[in-house]
């Protein structure tokens, strides 16, 4: 315990105690703006269906343009980028909020919608990639990458409990337009003040011309690459369909509000997991922690073919949510690991569109299943991907540790990984 909490304090000494918080408030609008979306619209024109074309044309602008952003950010660097991109979205998602109240069309606020997908601001990829960069420049010991990583899945992981969270309470006390707003507050507040963070210095950016090609080349391992981001799209498949399997069954049992209570239990779990995650020894390799994710999470769902009562449904899924955080952390660090540090923020964003994609498709596919076949039809989408995630984890080659050296002086500020990059010695 003392060992991990030593860890995480250097952690904090890299980053400074002011960047995770402002991170944290920054990336709440991520997860906030696609479950208010849906609520406000079917508030406003009484059509599920009108706000589920919305909250996919959201889901869709943030699938296409968020590797596009990522890459901006590897090049001009995170600060221009993401100050713009917060400007956008919280003008675009304020517009979303006027247009639904005035009765706007459904055409209308699917366009409003997908420009707020679009411009989000990819607050916890370009935290990560900022966070790796300033381990790497101090250079920093691989435990302490690890427990980078372990910090920044944290974040994302509170942040999707709390942020569906304060939309369905705001949607109780108030409106469902009030949650959106303060979305956009949010976004506009924080997203601003994670960009102006001294700490941007440390992804000043890398212009293509100085790119240097043939190091980043042979330090980029493609089908490793692919493999994550279909590993993460499958874990994507996972949530939207347990999502869609809690809602059916809460629903035959008559408890429909316990919907977000059981799902949110399911995040607190992982979250713990994830920040615990930091105190494994550097002997549990990137690989063995992929595979024994992948395997606990076909392993803990199974269980949710034969789920018929709340408290199972409790029980099944908190024990399941042990096994989502490491995976989520684990892929993200075998990304850093894949790619060239000049083209992590893309890398990084890639990831996150295809964790956003999977659970965007497996929601409509198991919604479908839960209809005809009830919960379990839901639930066999998430066994289905977890199966096929474990495959994935079994059959792919993962690179070893970065062994580079570091370079100092002039050109340092010139490596890949912002001013002073320095690579860790990994496994």
């Amino acid at each position: 315990m003392a060992g991990t909490v030593l860890t995480y304090r250097r952690v904090i000494a890299l980053t400074g105690p002011l960047l995770p918080l402002v991170s944290f408030f920054a990336r709440l609008p991520v997860a906030m703006v696609q479950f208010g979306t849906v609520l406000l619209v079917a508030e406003t024109s009484g059509s599920l269906a009108t706000a589920g074309i919305v909250g996919g044309a959201l889901s869709a602008g943030q699938v296409v343009c968020g590797p596009l952003l990522g890459r901006c950010a590897d090049r001009r660097g995170q600060r221009p980028v993401v100050l713009a991109a917060a400007a956008v979205n919280a003008v675009a998602t304020a517009a979303l909020v006027a247009g639904a109240l005035a009765g706007l069309g459904t055409t209308g606020l699917a366009a409003v919608g997908a420009v707020a997908g679009a411009s989000v601001p990819l607050i916890g990829p370009l935290a990560r990639t900022r966070s790796v960069a300033l381990a790497h420049r101090a250079g920093a010991d691989e435990p302490v990458v690890a427990a980078v990583h372990s910090l920044e899945g944290t974040l994302d992981e509170i942040s999707f409990v709390f942020g569906p969270a304060l939309v369905g309470l705001a949607a109780l006390v108030a409106h469902p337009a009030v949650a959106l707003g303060g979305a956009a507050a949010l976004v506009a507040g924080f997203g601003t003040a994670f960009a102006l963070h001294p700490t941007a210095a440390a992804t000043a950016g890398t212009p293509a011309a100085r790119l240097p090609k043939e190091a980043a080349a042979r330090r980029r391992h493609p089908g490793v690459v692919y493999a994550l981001r279909g590993s993460l799209a499958l874990q994507g498949a996972m949530f939207g369909a347990c999502q869609a399997g809690i809602a059916a069954l809460t629903d035959r049992l008559g408890v429909p509000e316990q919907a977000g209570l059981v799902y949110a239990a399911m995040g607190v779990v992982s979250a713990a997991v994830g920040l615990a995650l930091g105190a494994l020894p550097a002997r549990f390799g990137l690989r063995l922690r992929w595979r024994a994710a992948t395997a606990a999470a076909l392993v803990l769902s199974a269980p949710l073919l034969v789920t018929d009562s709340l408290a199972g449904l409790y029980a099944v899924v908190v024990v399941l949510g042990a096994a989502y955080a490491p995976h989520l952390i684990t892929a993200f660090a075998l990304t850093e690991r894949a790619v060239a540090p000049a083209r992590l923020a893309e890398s990084t964003a890639f990831a996150a569109s295809s964790l956003v994609a999977g659970q965007a498709l497996a929601l409509a596919l198991s919604g479908r299943l839960a209809e005809h076949h009830g919960p379990s039809g839901a639930f066999l989408v998430a066994v289905v991907a977890a199966a096929l995630c474990l495959a994935l984890a079994l059959f792919t080659r993962v690179p070893p540790g970065r062994t580079t050296h570091t370079r100092r002086g002039p050109a340092a500020s010139e490596t890949p990984g912002g001013p002073g990059g320095r690579a860790y010695a990994g496994r």
